[in-house]
């Protein structure tokens, strides 16, 4: 494994160890950033269930991993999230930087009226 690779694990790992540390019992709004593709998912970690995903492989989303795309999967999942009315999880970036594609999700979550 190469050294780029083992630190992002090794960060990743970190950051969701002290994030359940710190939310024990809430949920969790995972995401995953691939080359292409975005997708992102609402994670019960108490029981093992996935309540809401949204993913650039969908049909409904046409701009597929870039900032726009990452955005309106933001607002598609805090729709989602609405509906359900949920309100008590925490976001887990998942070991990557907090700009880009990340933070254009997380603006659109916001935008869609969601706090987390």
């Amino acid at each position: 494994m190469d050294k780029n690779k083992k630190s992002f694990l090794k960060r990743r790992f970190r950051m969701r160890w002290n994030l359940k540390k710190i939310n024990p019992g809430k949920l969790r709004l995972s995401v995953l950033r691939s080359s292409k593709h975005f997708s992102a998912q609402l994670i019960d970690d108490t029981k093992g269930l996935t309540i809401a995903s949204v993913s650039s492989m969908q049909k409904a989303f046409k701009d597929g991993g870039n900032t726009k795309g990452a955005e309106a999967l933001g607002l598609a999942l805090g729709e989602k999230i609405k509906a359900a009315k949920l309100k008590d999880f925490y976001f887990d970036r998942g070991g990557y930087l907090y700009h880009g594609r990340v933070k254009a999700f997380a603006d659109g979550v916001r935008k869609a009226g969601v706090k987390f």
